[in-house]
């Protein structure tokens, strides 16, 4: 009798988010005969993917052009037009503005905010039809390293062998757990608080930074009417607002809001998430690769993590493409080490940066808010500065991935 083989692929991808999806989309799509399977755990219409949404900035949304999916996106992506940033306490009347960026680029806008739902949609479909084969509602829960391959093992089904073993599973990733690889990082003792609003007047595609002691507070501007928002606080307090009562919530969240779009409605239930940061101190291993809050979770206050995923994608399928066309293995250590030296610095440098102005704008010194709000007014004062920061925020400097250029590999 002949030996029973398990489903084979070239490429496995473990999570199916925004990072999963847009990995297994784009390798699919730049080398149609490789087999890409990726295994999901969250059902489509998980209500944390319909109730969060997400800052996409210019090399992202290229990215997701060069995939094809972006038309399909577009009417529910609301461009942000202006940042501001404000430093004060919450008793304070007036929040003076120290920083404003226009984020209008040379004739696009340098980000969007879009619901993440909507994105997991565009992705899931488009992978589909591309032809990656799409295994949900399961899970990788081991892998073991074989001679020239690597053996998934999966929750619900069989196991599954692959050239190269993706994890794409969150913060918490297991598969990195199982890997042995560490991770470099501390709890901040802040919880983010995500919630959609709906409000009276028009945003007018602008967002505010709000940095308060104990932690910033994010508005970003939805298409509508609509606001999704951000908000970080001590954890224990965070846990008391998403368990309060309704009204006792909206209170709060006016206090930090403020009044200018007039009256507000909490859309869906508030949820909270424990904030941190955490790097692994490898991107790669033979046969395994990390991508997205797998490899790098940080702060949300600059709206990064999802576009470091992003970024991670356009590294890490160049770096198979390539490898595949040239007849290499692309699961051998000596591939993936291309794709592990050109992330690692961008992402250790967005890291710390997010880390640095969490631990510089939460908390109320009166020495360091002296020195952050003269330091806000000088880059204010230099346009050239200023544009530089949100070009480093929207992906356009350092060695750049082709996809993030929107070209095709």
């Amino acid at each position: 009798m002949a030996e029973k083989r398990n489903p084979y692929a070239d490429v496995l991808v473990a999570g199916g988010g925004q990072v999963g999806l847009a990995l297994a989309l784009a390798l699919k799509q730049s080398t149609p005969r490789m087999s890409v399977t990726l295994v999901d755990s969250t059902p489509p219409d998980a209500a944390d993917r319909a109730s969060r949404a997400s800052t996409i900035v210019a090399g992202g949304r290229r990215l997701l052009q060069q995939l094809g999916v972006w038309a399909g996106i577009a009417p529910s992506a609301q461009p942000v037009t202006t940042m501001v940033v404000t430093d004060s306490r919450l008793r304070d009347a007036v929040r003076p503005v120290f920083l404003t960026f226009a984020t209008d680029g040379a004739g696009e806008a340098e980000a969007h905010v879009v619901p993440d739902g909507i994105v997991v949609a565009a992705l899931r479909g488009a992978a589909m039809a591309a032809g990656v084969r799409i295994v949900a509602p399961d899970a990788v829960t081991d892998f073991s390293l074989e001679k020239g391959h690597v053996t998934a093992a999966t929750a619900n089904g069989p196991a599954v062998d692959a050239r190269l073993l993706v994890a794409a599973d969150g913060a918490r990733s297991r598969l990195r757990a199982l890997a042995g690889i560490g991770t470099v990082g501390w709890d901040y003792g802040q919880s983010g608080i995500v919630a959609t609003v709906r409000h009276e007047r028009p945003h007018g595609g602008l967002a505010v930074e709000h940095f308060l002691p104990d932690g910033p507070f994010a508005s970003l501007p939805l298409t509508g009417n609509r606001s999704s928002l951000v908000w970080c606080e001590r954890t224990e307090v965070a846990e008391r607002l998403v368990a309060a009562d309704p009204l006792v919530f909206s209170v709060e969240l006016e206090r930090r809001f403020g009044h200018r779009l007039g009256p507000m409605q909490v859309l869906d239930p508030p949820r909270a998430w424990p904030l941190g940061l955490s790097i692994a101190r490898e991107f790669a291993r033979p046969r395994f690769a990390l991508v997205g809050d797998a490899a790098h979770a940080i702060h949300p206050l600059a709206g990064q993590g999802l576009n470091l995923g992003y970024r991670d994608v356009a590294a890490l399928a160049e770096t198979v493409t390539d490898a595949h066309r040239l007849g290499l293995d692309i699961g051998a250590l000596t591939t993936l080490e291309r794709y592990q030296q050109w992330r690692r610095f961008d992402t250790v440098e967005m890291g710390l940066m997010t880390d640095g102005l969490n631990r510089l704008f939460s908390n109320d010194r009166p020495t360091l808010r002296i020195a952050r709000d003269v330091g806000l007014g000088i880059v204010d004062r230099l346009p050239d500065l200023g544009r530089w920061f949100v070009g480093e925020a929207a992906g356009n400097h350092g060695e750049t991935p082709r996809l993030l250029k929107g070209e095709a590999i």
